[in-house]
C-alpha cells in the first residue's frame, strides 16, 4: 500500500511539470511563427518582432516567483494535495486559451496583448506548481532515494520538452508552412486540455504527503525562521543558477538562436533542438540516482565545471560551415546531457534546504526565481547582445558566467545532506 502511494505521488507530481514543459517549449520552437502573427508590428523587423516574442516569453517567468509565493503559501498551510489541484486546472486552462487568440491581422495590438496577458497567468500558475510537484515528491521518497525521486520531476520536463519538440516537428512535416503559420500553430495549445483532464484525475486519487501531515500534528510554537529562509533561498538561486541558463540556452533558445544568427534551416534547427533534449533526458535519472550514493555537491560540481570548460568549444563546432549534422547531433547531445547532470539531483538539493513548514514556498520561489532571471531572460539577453555586438558567441559567455557563479555557491553544500533525514 504505501509503495502504491509513492508511486501515485511519483507520477502525479511529474504530470504537472510534463504540461508546463510542454507548453513552454511549444511557445519557444514556434517563436518565429508566433513573432509573425502577433508581434510583427508595422515598420518593425523580423529581429524586433522576435525580441518583442521574447519578451512575452521572459515575462511569464517573472510572475512564476509571484505564484511560488501565492501557491506556496498555501500548500505549506492546507497541504500539497488541494494545492496542485488548483494550479494544475488554472494552468491547463491558460495554455489552452492561447491557441483561441486571434491573430495581429485580425485584432491588431489587442493580440500581442492577449497573448501576453494568458503568458504571465501561465507562469503565476506553474511558479505554484514546482515547488508543491517536488516537495510531493521528495516527501514521499524512502530513505536514500530522494535524488531518484526528484530526478523524475526533472526527467518529465525533459519528456515534455521533448513533447513540445516532436508536435511541432510533426506538424511542420505534415503541414505546408502557410498552413502552420495561419492555423497548425494553435494544434499543440488544445492539446494541453487532454493531458490536463488525465493529470487531474490522477491527482485527485493522491495522498497527502507524510511530511504534511506529521508537521499538522505538530505544535505551532516552532514558527520559521524568516532571514533563514531568505538566506536558504538567495543560496538556492546561486546553485542552481547554471542549471537554468544552461537549460534554456542548449534546450529552447537553439533552434531559433541557430535560425536567425547561423541561417539553419527550421526542420533542421528542430531536429538538432530535439537532439539536445534526448541528451537532457538520457542523463537525468542516471545522475540522480549517482547523487543518492556519492552526494549532490559532487555530481553538480563536475557537471558545473564541464560547462565551464565545454561551453565556448562546443559553440564554435555548431558555428563552423564544414560540421556536418551528425557533428552538430553529438555536440547538442553532449551539452543536452551536461545539463540533466544538473537537473537530476538538483530538486532533492533544493528539497533538502528547507524544512517542511516553507519547502513548498522556499524550494519553488528559489527555483522560479532563478529561471525568472536566467532561464526567462535567456533568449531576451542572447538575441539583444548579439544585436547588439555582432558576437555569435554570446550563448557560450552566457552559459560561463552563470557557471562561476554557481561553481562557488555548490561548493558550499555539505557533503553528506542526501544522507540526512528530510525532518527539521
Amino acid at each position: 500500500m504505501q509503495r502504491d502511494a509513492h508511486k501515485r505521488a511519483l507520477i502525479a507530481g511529474s504530470i504537472g511539470n510534463f504540461i508546463e514543459w510542454y507548453e513552454f517549449a511549444v511557445y519557444g520552437f514556434l517563436a518565429t511563427v508566433i513573432a509573425k502573427n502577433f508581434f510583427q508590428l508595422e515598420g518593425e523587423t523580423g529581429l524586433t518582432s522576435l525580441i518583442l516574442t521574447y519578451a512575452s516569453f521572459a515575462i511569464a517567468f517573472f510572475f512564476r516567483p509571484l505564484g511560488a509565493v501565492v501557491f506556496g503559501r498555501i500548500g505549506d498551510r492546507i497541504g500539497r494535495k488541494p494545492t496542485l489541484i488548483i494550479v494544475l486546472v488554472l494552468m491547463t486552462l491558460a495554455t489552452a486559451a492561447i491557441g483561441l487568440v486571434p491573430v495581429y491581422a485580425s485584432i491588431g495590438i489587442a493580440a500581442p496583448l492577449l497573448i501576453t496577458l494568458l503568458r504571465i497567468l501561465q507562469g503565476l500558475f506553474a511558479g505554484g506548481e514546482y515547488g508543491g510537484a517536488v516537495s510531493l515528491m521528495t516527501e514521499f521518497a524512502p530513505r536514500g532515494k530522494r535524488g531518484l525521486y526528484g530526478a523524475w520531476q526533472s526527467f518529465t520536463v525533459a519528456l515534455g520538452l521533448l513533447a513540445g519538440a516532436g508536435i511541432v516537428a510533426l506538424l511542420s512535416a505534415l503541414l505546408t508552412p502557410e498552413a502552420l503559420h495561419d492555423w497548425g500553430w494553435r494544434i499543440p495549445f488544445f492539446l494541453a486540455l487532454p493531458m490536463g483532464v488525465v493529470a487531474l484525475w490522477l491527482r485527485v486519487s493522491m495522498e497527502e504527503t507524510p511530511s504534511f501531515v506529521q508537521q499538522q500534528d505538530k505544535p505551532a510554537a516552532a514558527r520559521a525562521d524568516t532571514l533563514a529562509t531568505f538566506r536558504a533561498i538567495i543560496m538556492g538561486i546561486g546553485r542552481v543558477m547554471v542549471w537554468s541558463a544552461a537549460g534554456y540556452t542548449y534546450l529552447v533558445i537553439m533552434p531559433t538562436y541557430l535560425q536567425s544568427a547561423l541561417h539553419t534551416g527550421f526542420n533542421q534547427a528542430l531536429l538538432i533542438a530535439v537532439i539536445s533534449n534526448i541528451g537532457f533526458a538520457l542523463t537525468i535519472i542516471p545522475s540522480g540516482i549517482l547523487s543518492d550514493r556519492i552526494g549532490r555537491r559532487t555530481v553538480m560540481i563536475i557537471a558545473t565545471a564541464l560547462l565551464l570548460i565545454l561551453a565556448l568549444p562546443l559553440l564554435k563546432i555548431l558555428q563552423a560551415e564544414s560540421t556536418t549534422l551528425a557533428v552538430k547531433a553529438v555536440v547538442v547531445l553532449a551539452a543536452g546531457g551536461l545539463v540533466g547532470m544538473l537537473a537530476g539531483p538538483g530538486p532533492a538539493m533544493l528539497s533538502e534546504m528547507f524544512p517542511t513548514r516553507v519547502r513548498y514556498t522556499g524550494l519553488g520561489l528559489a527555483y522560479s526565481l532563478s529561471n525568472a532571471i536566467f532561464s526567462g531572460c535567456a533568449g531576451l539577453i542572447i538575441t539583444g547582445l548579439i544585436k547588439q555586438t555582432g558576437n555569435l558567441d554570446i550563448p557560450a559567455y552566457y552559459v560561463m558566467a552563470t557557471a562561476v557563479v554557481s561553481m562557488f555557491a555548490l561548493m558550499t553544500l555539505r557533503k553528506d545532506d542526501h544522507l540526512r533525514s528530510l525532518e527539521e
